[in-house]
């Protein structure tokens, strides 16, 4: 069954909570999805907000699986109030959630591994009030975020690809003369030219490859974060081989580290640009970011 709208399930069924617009989602792997999950009660969203609103509803399902991107994941753990397993279906541009919990890059196969029904109970953060699954961070990322949304979407709604988002980030950066300077101030870890918040090992991806800005981080445990105390030319190099190698920014004398918090307190110098699992919430002055502990079972 397909529906869009409120949604109201009659049986205990998977719950599909499909975003239409998102990139990789066309109406024949919708249906090969489906198959896969089957029995599923398919809804799909229409506005922005509204995977929270459906995720609020739910009750009585077996389960609720989300396909679209990870702005769609990150509204269904925002509006979830009960406590059934969630599976993320890879259908976004990037799809960092799903990719980081081990689940295969390609739909069909995602969906597959799903239904066999393995679980995992992970913790989540939540960013003044706002809770996201796998990042958070102030300043430099969340200003690439909004660079990339300020350059629209293509006639059937889909956002840009890998390729743009690394070009806007190297015209920001050469922009800037590689020039940050400390900004903001992380409770316990001094000054800082930005700061990255971590739930998980991989903080997102470029095409195939995972940028792993926080290497000691689990879905299991705390946050961790990670807050270069200033970037010059002379810096990046090592600063992004620290992403490819993963190792060596826990120890790095010039970035404050923190491991498995329950509490992350930033004060800004000014309001500065504020993401979550790569959606622009806006620009802040300060941010308290707490962990969830085993706040959520998602499938995988």
């Amino acid at each position: 069954m397909r529906c869009t709208g409120r949604v109201r399930l009659t049986r205990r069924v998977r719950l599909l909570i499909v975003n239409p617009m998102a990139s990789a989602v066309t109406p024949a792997l919708l249906r090969s999805v489906e198959r896969e999950l089957a029995p599923v009660e398919t809804v799909l969203t229409e506005r922005r907000g509204h995977a929270s609103e459906l995720a609020a509803e739910v009750g009585e399902s077996e389960a609720v699986v989300v396909f679209g991107g990870d702005g769609t994941f990150n509204e269904v753990l925002n509006g979830l109030t009960a406590d059934v397993p969630v599976g993320f279906v890879p259908g976004g541009g990037t799809s960092v959630l799903p990719r980081a919990l081990g689940l295969p890059r390609d739909p069909m196969s995602a969906a597959e591994q799903i239904a066999r029904g393995r679980t995992r109970r992970i913790s989540l953060g939540r960013v003044n009030g706002r809770r996201f699954a796998f990042s958070c961070g102030i300043g430099l990322d969340a200003e690439l975020v909004r660079r990339v949304d300020a350059l629209g979407r293509t006639g059937d709604g889909k956002r840009p690809g890998d390729l743009r988002f690394a070009w806007t980030a190297v015209r920001y950066v050469a922009g800037r003369r590689v020039r940050f300077d400390p900004v903001l101030e992380v409770a316990g870890l001094g000054r800082a030219a930005f700061a990255l918040v971590a739930n998980g090992d991989v903080y997102t991806y470029v095409g195939k490859l995972g940028l792993r800005v926080a290497p000691e981080a689990t879905f299991e445990g705390g946050l961790d974060v990670v807050a270069p105390r200033s970037v010059r030319a002379r810096s990046l190099p090592r600063l992004a081989a620290y992403l490819l190698a993963t190792h060596g920014q826990t120890r790095a004398a010039d970035i404050a580290y923190g491991h498995d918090l329950d509490r992350i307190e930033i004060r800004c110098d000014e309001p500065l640009p504020l993401q979550v699992d790569g959606e622009d919430l806006g620009d802040v002055a300060e941010a308290t970011i707490d962990t969830e502990r085993d706040a959520v079972t998602v499938l995988t």
